[in-house]
């Protein structure tokens, strides 16, 4: 099993790795939140490390948004993994993530 985590990947840029699921997701949860209130610029998560991914990721996106928002600070999410999207859509957030931009059509 993977650790999961979030860091830093460069100015403005976040990068999260691993599984993200009940057991990794409030460490992840509390980093993302301090680095998002230390950035002061606006920040693009990258997801494209992320193994696996429960309902819980989501849970991560959305509480990042709000860690965002309250730091004042513009979040962009790339790279969403397919797990992760497809739960998205489900429960219908996809409309409501801030998704940089659409991966490659599939079909």
């Amino acid at each position: 099993m993977s650790e999961a985590r979030i860091e830093r990947a460069g100015e403005g840029q976040l990068r999260l790795f691993g599984v993200l699921d009940y057991q990794s997701g409030p460490a992840v949860r509390e980093a993302g939140r301090a680095l998002i209130a230390s950035s002061g610029t606006p920040v693009t998560l990258d997801c494209s490390a992320v193994e696996r991914s429960s309902s819980v990721g989501l849970s991560l996106l959305l509480g990042f948004m709000r860690d965002a928002k309250a730091a004042g600070v513009d979040l962009r999410i790339n790279a969403l993994p397919d797990d992760m999207e497809k739960i998205a859509r489900v429960s219908g957030l996809l409309d409501i993530l801030p998704l940089e931009a659409t991966r490659d059509s599939k079909g």
